[in-house]
């Protein structure tokens, strides 16, 4: 489904209290369940000897603050203490962080910018698969879901032949959802009606109060 970005440089910079590290496509940032010792973004930054001292809380090792679906590719902030690492996930309970997202869709609309502020919910019988509410229905309840329906703000915008998505809260596959729900399915993402072809979804730019990680573009062929 994704395209292998090239791994090097692991750390792309680092301030005071952040490493700025890349995850290419096809890699997860934790090891998976059924294979602890799986090939990770973790282990290859605890094992190139660049990550902050611990000690690390469960699921957060080598101080990385958050994931990317393994089939992204780009930014992944990881704290170089333990303090560092409590703000940066409070940073991202509030919602306060903004995040750049570059895609690929074949879909035709008649807009450059467009802003999302649809909710997002687990679908009502696929684990993997989220939804957002059916425009014709009165209220968002009235469309199929399961549990709680999530406060989701997207900002789209033509970027070349691609597009950019620009979110500050972070619902599962929010990108992907919201980019659906506008008629700009990622192409190859069959989850959500996408065009046939090479899934290409990249996390670009990360920033946050007072710093940002640097602007990396996908290293995606052709």
């Amino acid at each position: 489904m994704s395209t292998p970005v090239p791994t090097a440089p692991l750390v792309l910079d680092r301030d005071a209290e952040r490493l700025y590290v890349l995850k290419p496509a096809g890699l997860p940032v934790f090891a998976p369940h059924g294979d602890p010792q799986g090939d990770c973004l973790a282990a290859r930054l605890l094992a190139s000897g660049e990550a902050g001292a611990g000690p690390w809380p469960p699921g957060f090792e080598g101080g990385l603050a958050h994931r990317l679906d393994t089939a992204t590719s780009g930014v992944v902030v990881a704290a170089r203490t333990p303090e560092a690492l409590v703000r940066l996930r409070e940073a991202f309970a509030a919602a306060t962080l903004r995040k750049f997202y570059v895609f690929e869709s074949r879909g035709r609309v008649d807009f450059t910018e467009r802003l999302v502020t649809a909710p997002i919910a687990h679908h009502p019988s696929r684990k993997d698969r989220m939804v957002c509410p059916w425009p014709d229905r009165p209220t968002p309840d009235h469309t199929p879901h399961r549990g709680k329906w999530y406060p989701a703000w997207t900002r789209f915008t033509r970027r070349g032949a691609a597009w950019q998505a620009e979110i500050h809260t972070g619902v599962t596959h929010q990108v992907r959802v919201h980019a659906a729900f506008v008629g700009l399915a990622l192409t190859g993402d069959r989850q959500y009606g996408g065009a046939p072809g090479a899934f290409h979804l990249h996390h670009a730019r990360i920033v946050g109060d007072g710093w940002r990680s640097p602007w990396i573009e996908p290293a995606w062929p052709g």
